[in-house]
């Protein structure tokens, strides 16, 4: 018996019984455990609230073998997009391996979903998520496609390998991986101290300062390919940019080949970075000059994440290679984590190291003052607010609220920046962090948050799509718009909303939310009208679309 299959199989039957309005258009047990399943695994996958998982599912009829899919931040001209598809097996006591043929589908798909000339219909979930895609292309912007094939079972066996080879896509802008059912087990636990040991090459160097101690040194490629052979994402607990980083595929494939280039590979400690780790403690024998054996404690990568996880799978798939001779710069910094300084030091660190591209600092962020006092004045109104992945409740619930949904709540209402909260997810802990956490209490941030989730739930909402066309992308800008009205309604300012009004102001948005949401809406048309004179039916959906992306209507709304 497979224990994790079974312990995924409990988690996604208590999600169908946690959100039944999630499965209400699905009449099948099966496929209503196989949307659970798809939820879980994108929510694992891309480390998000169960929510935010929920908003990315795109699966039903004219889906074009698109499960799922999440379009991230804009940055230097590129976007990434991860497309899921996901295949669940009930019968938990035979082994399955994904099915090639899913993957022709997929296949297909990416060769005409992201070309803007191509026509396919799709279904009403996945259309606008494509058209903003495609609006993103005709500006510019390039896509780097993750596709992640999720399962309970086994990796696509050697057809479907065939299928992505003659495919041929970019290898630097479109790849493919797989995700089951052990590594959200994985995730799902808790994660214990790394204690191990790490040989050095050649000769390194050790400093001192104030109680704290810094190596640097040479270690093989072969001595980081084992650590994540036994340790896998765990090692990088605490590094903010994990392997979904903007670029990666680009910079992934120049690592790959360097690895593999037999003149280059010799080099490779000059064309790389290198890898900073942080430990509670390290010793070693100090009456040998050179190849120290480090023993270490509390280890963690914090800088160099997907140069350890390419340099592992390069060295997985190349076993007639031998990589012993080729290392990479290793910094080695020794904090104490028994006090609050050391905390707060070891944040500084990753987040220096890190500093050269968008990166989300969410969980870096955790230990703010900013998250923690916002933390206490929202459990005190009854809600509970998370300030790290992986932490609080289990599933989601209408009363947790995750800090990055609170950022682009926040942002998007209090804040008048949609389009940015939109885009810029990441830079919403990053540069932009004081910006939307300034003045802001608990009842501002739990009223912007019920304000955003109403209006992205009306989104998917067939009926209004068909009245209102810009509905799949206008949610943004329909909440900031709702908040105003709602502080309009009841004749007060922002820094007038506290713990004092709460109730009152929440009842009334419950109340009154829908006659208050119709009013935003009907703005959103207004000013669509005077943007396009001549209607927006027939208007080209990227078009749409980019007006949202831009903020162009903040002008005719008079919110710039």
């Amino acid at each position: 018996m497979d224990i994790n299959k079974h312990i995924i199989d409990q988690r996604i039957r208590k999600i169908l019984s946690d959100k039944p309005e999630w499965f209400d258009e699905i009449n099948d047990k099966r496929q209503q455990l196989s949307k659970s399943f798809l939820i879980l695994s994108i929510a694992s996958a891309l480390e998000m609230d169960i929510s935010e998982a929920y908003s990315c599912v795109t699966e039903g009829g004219g889906d074009a073998g698109i499960d799922g899919l999440y379009i991230g931040d804009t940055a230097d001209f590129e976007f990434t997009v991860v497309l899921f598809q996901s295949k669940y097996h009930f019968n938990l006591e035979k082994e399955y391996n994904f099915p090639d043929n899913a993957i022709l589908r997929v296949v297909n798909s990416i060769g005409v979903l992201f070309n803007p000339k191509k026509d396919i219909d799709l279904n009403p979930l996945i259309k606008p998520k494509i058209e903003e895609i495609r609006s993103l292309i005709m500006d510019g912007y390039i896509p780097t496609v993750k596709c992640i094939l999720l399962n309970n079972g086994k990796k696509w066996q050697t057809e479907g390998n065939q299928h992505i080879k003659n495919a041929d896509f970019p290898k630097n802008q479109v790849s493919f991986s797989h995700f089951n059912h052990e590594d959200i087990a994985r995730q799902l636990q808790s994660t214990k101290p790394i204690n191990d040991s790490v040989l050095l090459s050649g000769k390194s160097v050790i400093e001192n300062f104030d109680f704290k101690r810094v190596l640097v040194g040479k270690v093989s490629v072969s001595e980081i390919g084992k650590l994540m052979q036994r340790y896998g994402d765990a090692l990088l607990e605490k590094n903010i940019r994990k392997f979904l980083g903007v670029n990666k595929n680009r910079v992934n494939q120049n690592i790959q080949e360097t690895l593999l280039d037999n003149h280059k590979r010799k080099n490779f400690y000059f064309f790389n970075n290198g890898i900073t780790m942080l430990c509670s403690k390290f010793s070693h024998n100090a009456l040998q000059n050179e190849n120290w054996q480090l023993n270490i404690n509390d280890l963690q990568i914090i800088n160099g994440g997907q140069t350890s996880k390419t340099i592992f799978h390069v060295i997985e798939d190349n076993p007639n290679i031998d990589f012993s001779n080729t290392t990479v710069l290793l910094r080695l910094y020794e904090v104490s984590a028994d006090d609050d300084a050391s905390n707060t030091l070891t944040t500084d660190i990753t987040i220096a190291t890190n500093s050269q591209t968008p990166v989300d600092l969410r969980d870096l962020r955790a230990n703010d003052s900013k998250q923690q006092n916002l933390g206490i004045a929202v459990r005190q109104l009854e809600y509970e607010y998370i300030t790290k992945k992986g932490t609080g409740s289990s599933l989601s619930s209408s009363k947790t609220i995750p800090s990055s949904v609170a950022a682009e709540a926040i942002f998007t209402t209090w804040k008048i920046k949609p389009q940015l909260a939109k885009y810029k997810k990441r830079e919403l802990f990053g540069k932009f962090y004081e910006e939307v956490f300034e003045n802001i209490n608990g009842a501002q941030l739990i009223i912007a948050v019920l304000i955003y989730r109403y209006c992205d739930s009306n989104r998917k909402k067939y009926e209004l799509i068909q009245k209102h066309i810009h509905i799949p992308y206008s949610n943004y800008f329909v909440a900031l718009i709702s908040s105003q009205i709602l502080l309009e309604s009841k004749n007060i300012a922002i820094n007038q909303l506290t713990h004092i009004n709460f109730a009152d102001i929440n009842k009334y948005w419950e109340v009154n939310k829908n006659a208050i949401y119709n009013k935003a809406v009907d703005k959103i048309d207004k000013a669509l009208t005077e943007l396009f004179p001549n209607g927006i039916n027939d208007l080209d959906p990227r078009r749409l679309a980019a007006t949202f992306r831009r903020g162009d209507l903040l002008t005719k709304l008079k919110m710039d």
